[in-house]
């Protein structure tokens, strides 16, 4: 007869405990095999040091494995934001209104309010030391009109900086698909940051700063106060990146930089880098020439909105948009050789043509006088002007002209002030006829078919002149009467340039001359094979 025993109160209770310390251990073997490997994976350890003189790698581990670099991407924020106020995008005293995209990002954030102003120097501040997430996406915002387009811009200028391996989603370095880069690429941005933008480079090392609504610490405060030269650079930390760090430290004539992507936490980041950083400065020379790297071209966009400082539309919200030109409105003076005297009088015309904005045409010009005086401006940029070096720029400036297709009309106004300019030039050869002192600057008047005047005088004789050919339109004279006038400055010193319409076509001459002018004129055209005759008074 079987006999059934039934468990009392106390066997139950261990049974059920039994059970449950089964259970949790199944599922901490689950996370154990399932996590660990997750964790491992998601911030592996990656590291570079280099001489920040030179560029010389002094440490690489994993240094082009692309991982997420958390908030040392604000390092690329700021850098753009640096960028576009040297370049008068934006001011650092510009109001800036926050747009509720930017309010609503997650910490670490400054607590900007939606619709809130605040001068744009505070939002740098605040992505430099307190890394705040809102500050950072209120400068893309700010620089680009929205943050999709400052990515975009983003990733121009790291592809004129040279970091390869690098692809940014955001202006803040919160995780997101695709938001990658690498230990190699962060050291080169920080590089830039300290060469490229010196002036605002100080921002690094503030162990706080005051940020417009109230004062912020550094988050890499830490390592600026135990590492001896640290003045820099930038933190980041998400649990996929682990705790990244770009460092810079200056003893003496050396100064090392090294990043750290992947630490475990802040105190174990900051050793590994003290660690890296002293082995930077025993393997660096004590003595090595400075090699700045070289500052891209401005990655400004197209489009620009800029902030309005007063009650009217702002960044990030409903803005203004401008176009940026890369056009030169004005022009450096020149500056002469040792010795040599400069011409003021051609320095003052070249500047003054190149202030006048060339007119907008819908198809190709050809050579245009404002073209031949940017010749004259290389020129007179190598040395002391001679005649004989602006007629040679002028005579293959407008020979290259010929190729291109022929304009309605063509103004010669800015080329007649630098021609005058150029007869005013000392010159020390031989002149056929000396100039009477009585001869002036005449005044130009307005007439039925454009003229231009150089010098025109009647006195002394000067009833000749010479005809260099007829042409079938206005343009073809005016484009021979200006190379003429350059290659034959001598001799035509002086002269009025005009062309005559008839019944035939277009006439090209040259009057007020003497008969000595024009015939010794035109047997130096002649003997060039440059079609001359002279015009005798009527």
């Amino acid at each position: 007869m079987a006999v059934i025993t039934q468990a009392g109160p106390a066997q139950g209770r261990h049974l059920s405990t039994r059970l449950l310390w089964a259970a949790a251990g199944f599922l901490l073997a689950i996370l154990v095999l399932g996590l660990a490997p997750q964790r491992a994976q998601a911030a592996p350890y990656a590291a570079m040091v280099i001489d920040a003189r030179t560029g010389e790698v002094l440490h690489s581990r994993n240094a082009d494995t692309r991982l997420h670099p958390a908030s040392l991407t604000k390092m690329m924020t700021l850098y753009i934001a640096f960028e576009a106020v040297r370049n008068g995008e934006i001011t650092l005293d510009t109001k800036v209104k926050i747009s509720r995209n930017a309010a609503a990002e997650p910490p670490s954030k400054l607590g900007l309010r939606s619709g809130q102003r605040i001068a744009f120097r505070y939002l740098i501040r605040a992505a430099a030391v307190k890394s705040a997430n809102d500050a950072a996406t209120a400068i893309g915002e700010t620089l680009s009109g929205s943050e999709a387009a400052f990515t975009r811009r983003m990733n121009r200028t790291a592809k004129a900086l040279g970091m390869t391996r690098t692809t940014f989603k955001n202006a803040h370095g919160l995780t997101a698909s695709g938001h990658l880069s690498t230990a190699s690429d962060m050291t080169t941005l920080g590089r830039h940051l300290l060469y490229d933008y010196p002036e605002y480079y100080n921002l690094f090392s503030r162990r706080s700063t005051h940020a417009g609504i109230r004062e912020v610490p550094n988050t890499n405060r830490r390592l600026l106060a135990a590492y001896r030269g640290a003045d820099g650079i930038k933190t980041g930390y998400t649990r996929a990146a682990g705790f990244n760090l770009v460092a810079s430290a200056k003893r003496g004539n050396e100064r090392i930089i090294a990043t750290v992507f992947g630490g475990k936490s802040s105190t174990s980041r900051n050793a590994k880098v003290a660690e890296l950083l002293d082995l930077g400065f025993r393997r660096a020379p004590s003595r090595a020439a400075l090699r700045k790297p070289q500052r891209p071209a401005y990655q400004g966009a197209g489009n620009v909105v800029i902030a309005d400082a007063g009650n009217g539309p702002s960044h990030g919200v409903a803005g203004k948009t401008i176009r940026v030109s890369g056009q030169v409105q004005t022009s450096l003076r020149p500056k002469t050789r040792p010795g040599a005297s400069e011409s003021p009088v051609l320095v003052a015309a070249l500047e003054e043509a190149l202030q006048t904005p060339p007119a907008d045409t819908a198809a190709a010009e050809p050579e245009t006088a404002g073209e031949q005086i940017e010749n004259l401006q290389s020129v007179s940029a190598e040395g002391a002007l001679t005649r004989d070096a602006v007629r040679e720029s002028i005579a293959v400036a407008l020979a290259e002209a010929e190729a291109e297709p022929e304009p309605a009309a063509l103004d010669t106004t800015a080329a007649a002030t630098v021609i005058a300019a150029v007869q005013k030039m000392p010159f020390t050869g031989l002149r056929p006829v000396a100039r009477p002192a009585s001869l002036a600057l005449a005044e130009a008047s307005q007439a039925p078919e454009p003229v231009v005047v150089t010098r025109l005088s009647t006195s002394g004789g000067r009833y000749w002149g010479i005809n260099v050919g007829l042409y079938t339109s206005r343009y073809q004279a005016e484009k021979v009467l200006l190379r003429t006038a350059m290659s034959e400055l001598e001799t035509l010193d002086g002269s009025l340039r005009k062309v005559a319409k008839t019944r035939r076509g277009f006439e090209a001459n040259f009057l007020g001359m003497s008969q000595e002018q024009a015939e010794l004129a035109c047997r130096r055209l002649n003997a060039r094979n440059v079609t001359c005759n002279p015009i005798g008074p009527s």
